[in-house]
């Protein structure tokens, strides 16, 4: 078995619980923050939308300069403005991940990719350990973030791995 094939499943279930928790984001209070050090929330609701869609040049690219030195930034943060704006953003990302995931070989999941600032490495690891740390593992610490930012604005929080506070059922 190819391991995209067992990658898939991991992703496709954590991709179904981070648009599941999008899903649930207040439009009226998208600028909101519980600390002056946190995200806004239309930023994090961003984030995850952007996060969707990183294993794509996790698999089509050796690297990444988040700052190129004498260049712009390859990407502009995304924010939110409304439900449906930042779930078309995720859909988007998700579905192309999905098709670079599933596409890749073996060989290439092994093969060594690089992010970088500035020209300066911050990690460079096989691709398959990217994809589960920094596209999965990210994906989810971000999504629990706006978890406790759903609570604190008193809007259920869905079940993700077991029942919510306010959902008595998985899934």
């Amino acid at each position: 078995m190819k391991l995209s094939d067992l990658f898939i499943p991991e992703f496709d279930q954590e991709m179904a619980t981070a648009r599941k928790t999008l899903e649930r984001i207040p439009e009226d209070k998208l600028s909101w923050k519980p600390h002056e050090k946190s995200m806004p929330l239309d930023r994090l609701a961003g984030h995850i939308a952007e996060l969707a869609g990183w294993a794509v040049p996790t698999i089509e690219q050796d690297s990444l300069d988040f700052r190129p030195p004498g260049q712009p930034p390859p990407f502009q943060p995304t924010f939110a403005t409304s439900q449906k704006q930042v779930l078309g953003v995720f859909d988007k990302n998700r579905e192309a991940s999905r098709r670079s995931i599933a596409g890749a070989s073996d060989e290439h999941l092994m093969k060594t990719w690089t992010l970088l600032s500035g020209g300066t490495t911050i990690l460079s690891m096989p691709r398959f350990a990217v994809l589960r740390t920094f596209c999965i593992n990210h994906i989810i610490h971000h999504r629990a973030q706006l978890g406790v930012y759903l609570r604190l604005n008193n809007i259920p929080v869905p079940s993700v791995y077991g029942p919510s506070a306010d959902e008595g059922t998985l899934g």
